[in-house]
């Protein structure tokens, strides 16, 4: 066998160890993905093989969870893609309006910029005091930085430029609190969030979501598991609900595609217009 072929094995072999000692399923994200994290990881543990990685893992669950948090994409900030949040106030927001309350899943939070940044523009639209977000990722160190919502200050130039271009109708900083390095968000952004762990390859769903919000997430799976995930977001929805994925991903070739209708086309924001029922038909 060639190297390659060798590293692809081991490779295997580790992803079937993590699953069965663990539970932790990462057979189905981007093999690229993987690949690559995986070597870097090796190269911080100061190991050259992956097969020497597979017993410590097995034995060491603290090592086991510093692979988990490699694997974890964690790549986010405020307002990023602001245009996706344009699409939402112009699209989606008015008919959230309509309801007395609103439930809102936004999905592999990360470190929950987005999340307060989703928060804010609520309050904005006047739609916060009514909603319950749940935000969800299935790495605990990333939720524990959302939950006490304090970044680093370094680059809050650009993400008020993305408020801006997002449409923010009010000064960002009356949102937060600067503090040598740091900025920490108003606790009253939290109020109403519930940072929880949920792993989107092995856990249920959350019932009658009016809007279900996963950026950036899917392109890291393989398509076998972006049909599971997406029909996992489809059973979470409320009839009429929204599914907004963001400008790279979409629900094109998908097996959920005919359960949904396309809202905003290059934000890749959807409307779903089949009951649960139906889609069994």
């Amino acid at each position: 066998m060639k190297n390659h072929e060798i590293e692809n094995l081991e490779i295997d072999l580790l992803l079937e160890a993590m699953y069965t000692r663990y539970g932790y399923d990462f057979r189905d994200y981007a093999r690229a993905t993987i690949e690559r994290r995986s070597r870097l990881f090796l190269k911080n543990a100061g190991l050259k093989y992956i097969s020497e990685l597979i017993p410590q893992i097995l034995r060491d669950e603290t090592l086991f969870e510093q692979l988990v948090k490699e694997f974890s994409i964690t790549v986010t900030e405020l307002f990023r893609d602001p245009t996706s949040y344009n699409a939402l106030k112009e699209k989606v927001f008015p008919v959230l309006k309509t309801f007395p309350f609103i439930k809102i899943w936004h999905a592999g939070c990360a470190t929950g910029e987005e999340v307060y940044s989703l928060a804010i523009l609520l309050k904005q639209e006047g739609l916060y005091d009514k909603a319950t977000i749940y935000a969800t990722d299935f790495n605990d160190a990333a939720l524990e930085i959302a939950r006490n919502g304090i970044y680093s200050i370094e680059n809050m130039k650009q993400c008020t430029a993305n408020y801006i271009a997002a449409g923010g109708s009010d000064v960002l900083s009356d949102y937060y609190l600067a503090k040598h390095n740091s900025v920490i968000f108003d606790k009253s952004l939290r109020k109403n969030v519930m940072f929880a762990n949920h792993n989107l390859t092995a856990d249920g769903v959350f019932g009658e979501m009016h809007l279900v919000m996963c950026k950036n997430v899917l392109i890291y799976f393989n398509k076998a598991l972006q049909n599971k995930i997406l029909k996992l977001f489809s059973d979470s929805l409320i009839y009429n609900g929204f599914l907004c994925l963001g400008s790279k991903e979409s629900i094109m070739f998908t097996s959920v595609e005919n359960i949904f209708e396309t809202v905003n086309k290059s934000e890749r924001i959807y409307k779903k217009i089949i009951e649960d029922n139906e889609s069994q038909l």
